[in-house]
């Protein structure tokens, strides 16, 4: 199992240097959020500074862009990284979509199937393996002249994609190599929905689910003591009653047996309470949605909870952690190491 920090947000310079210390300390990768930064430019930087780093988008944001944009630049990233980089895509939402991209949203789960057909076929092109000729419901590309082909790389490809709901699963089990788990989640939401959804869409494309790597994200609060332990577990409570906020995903709580939780925090949320959210976010659901542990635990406790369900798993707050206390590198590097070796 890899392990790699989520990350996002800094300058080309900055994200060499991160780069540079995680490389050292022992980290696989890098993964790169596209928040209030495109991933592209600060993944070059960091992939010139640390060579033997894997990079990730997750997730980049596909609807805005054409198919062909986002094809190339991921072509070009594989060849410079020597295969290093796995494409990640999503979806956003629907006023993100259509307010601050000014694109369309319709049949999310369709259109990205879609897209993510375009993007195997523009990448088949540029290997010379079959002339473009994608002809889907919203993507149809027909024209690659040989000018404006990328120069042919043998890297091996990937597109993943985040899905969370049934839809989005089954689709990802059919058309993805991968699957960017959402931040909030617990093994039975994994075992008991998204590994069948994932089943259904693979048989149904006469895929085997091996052929799918999960790509988790988690909630890691390490210290060796409750206080040292306790900004880490207060910042992922807020973390996890903003995500749970959202009513698509009322049902990580329901299942687990609380019910009511996100109509309870969209109260907060509506009252201004930002402390009484994470205030509703109790111990035994921490228990399910993070991982709490003294320093020399973290690694096991990774290992124990992903080891036979994540190609790769990704430290949600690790960044943070080792701005707050320079120490914390080490401390990660040793996580890092153990769960590579485990």
């Amino acid at each position: 199992m890899e392990i790699d920090l989520m990350t996002g947000g800094r300058t080309w310079a900055e994200n060499a240097e991160l780069a540079r210390l995680l490389e050292g300390a022992g980290f696989s990768g890098m993964l790169y959020t596209e928040t209030s930064q495109v991933p592209w430019m600060q993944i070059a930087a960091a992939s010139m500074a640390a060579p033997n780093l894997y990079f990730t988008t997750g997730i980049a944001v596909a609807f805005p862009r054409s198919p062909m944009v986002t094809a190339a630049v991921a072509y070009e990233l594989a060849d410079n990284t020597g295969g290093r980089f796995r494409l990640g895509l999503g979806s956003q939402v629907r006023a993100h979509i259509e307010r601050r991209y000014g694109s369309e949203f319709a049949k999310p789960a369709a259109r990205l199937r879609d897209y993510i057909g375009a993007v195997k076929a523009c990448w088949a092109a540029f290997n010379g393996e079959e002339k473009l000729a994608h002809d889907g419901e919203f993507y149809q590309l027909s024209l690659l002249p040989r000018d404006w082909s990328p120069p042919k790389h043998d890297h091996r490809m990937y597109v993943d994609i985040s899905a969370v709901g049934p839809m989005m699963t089954k689709m990802a089990g059919e058309a993805a190599d991968g699957v960017h788990v959402h931040p909030l989640h617990s093994m039975p939401y994994i075992e008991n929905r998204l590994l069948p959804g994932l089943a259904e869409g693979a048989a149904a494309a006469n895929r085997s689910t091996d052929d799918i790597d999960l790509i988790i994200p988690v909630f890691a609060c390490p210290g060796d003591s409750p206080e040292e332990r306790q900004a880490y577990t207060d910042r992922a409570r807020r973390q996890i009653a903003f995500y749970g906020s959202t009513p698509n995903y009322s049902f990580q709580f329901d299942d687990l047996g609380f019910e009511g939780t996100t109509g309870r925090i969209r109260d907060k949320m509506k009252a201004g309470d930002i402390d009484g959210m994470a205030g509703l976010i109790t111990d035994e659901m921490l228990d399910h949605y993070a991982l709490v542990a003294p320093w020399d635990d973290m690694a096991d406790r990774l290992l124990d909870r992903y080891r036979n369900t994540a190609a790769r798993v990704v430290m949600y707050l690790g960044e943070e952690q080792m701005r707050s206390d320079p120490d914390h590198l080490a401390k990660w590097g040793e996580v890092a190491t153990a769960v590579r070796n485990g």
